[in-house]
């Protein structure tokens, strides 16, 4: 397999243990929004020590205006991303929200048309077609669990979906100047330091020291967080942003299984079928990346 789309794979996979941890969090009474603090912080303080140890010269800004692709990855995509999808599940379902989620290799792909003259093909639609269908039978969409749902909760849900897009997007134009670990740091440190005034430190603060919430907190930051997101921009860094979000879906394959294998949660065919469909998806792209098509627009079809 191309070696820079097993990264893509290996990040969206770490990305799927994310709610192990979450889960585990929840139980000492941490909201959703202060969880996505806690990882924000966490990993930017793993990062920041790692960078002061190996290359400290590379957390200095190459320019003050490069500010502006880590104001988008950290506040526009982390922040709003979460936000957008912690809400929308708050007004319908988890189910809805994650399959709304994963409107993002749609989003990326279309979007990617225009800014990066990505190609548009048929087996990229076919690709994208299948792994979203495969994200709704994973996470048990249903045509009865979308009945009477409000016009906010949608576009709530789309939103996560655009700014879990805008990662990668994002990231295309910063890694012309930054390498993806340089890029995954500055994005979780803008992204803590705008979470710093919404944590409520009288309430929580003494959680911290407990040394099984700090091992969940650290945890968090470190496995689906800071290595997860270097190793996804390192692979993005050379694939089409659209390729990436379509291989990316990998991860509520990964997380199915870890509530299956560990808090022993049921597995339908439903979501059999759907983790075939994203896997086939996958399959595909892989295939399609094997051939040496040339780097220009092509009209689907």
């Amino acid at each position: 397999m191309n070696i820079h789309f097993l990264l893509i794979i290996i990040g969206a996979a770490l990305w799927g243990t994310i709610g192990w941890f979450v889960k585990h969090l929840y139980e000492y009474g941490f909201t959703p929004m202060e969880v996505v603090t806690l990882r924000a912080w966490s990993s930017s303080i793993l990062l920041i020590t790692y960078m002061m140890i190996v290359s400290p010269k590379s957390l200095k800004l190459k320019s003050l205006s490069d500010s502006k692709y880590f104001i988008g990855t950290g506040i526009f995509s982390i922040i709003f991303f979460n936000y957008c999808l912690f809400t929308a599940i708050e007004r319908s379902t988890i189910p809805v929200a994650t399959a709304l989620l994963y409107t993002a290799p749609a989003f990326v792909t279309v979007i990617s048309f225009f800014l990066f003259k990505e190609a548009l093909t048929r087996l990229k639609i076919i690709a994208l077609f299948v792994t979203i269908l495969g994200t709704c039978l994973v996470v048990g969409i249903t045509p009865h669990s979308i009945h009477n749902l409000e016009v906010a909760s949608i576009l709530l849900g789309l939103g996560s979906g655009l700014g879990y897009a805008l990662y990668s997007i994002i990231s295309k134009f910063a890694l012309k100047r930054y390498n993806s670990l340089s890029i995954t740091t500055f994005t979780f440190t803008v992204a803590a330091i705008a979470l710093l005034p919404f944590f409520p430190y009288t309430e929580k603060f003494l959680l911290l020291f407990n040394p099984t919430v700090l091992f969940y907190a650290i945890g968090l930051g470190l496995l689906p967080t800071a290595i997860a997101y270097i190793v996804y921009t390192y692979g993005l860094q050379h694939t089409e942003a659209s390729k990436a979000s379509i291989l990316s879906t990998i991860e509520p394959v990964v997380a199915t299984l870890i509530g299956i294998f560990i808090f022993m949660e049921p597995l339908t065919n439903v979501q059999m079928l759907g983790m075939g469909c994203i896997l086939g998806g996958v399959l595909i792209i892989h295939l399609y990346g094997r051939r040496k098509l040339p780097f220009k627009i092509r009209k689907a079809g």
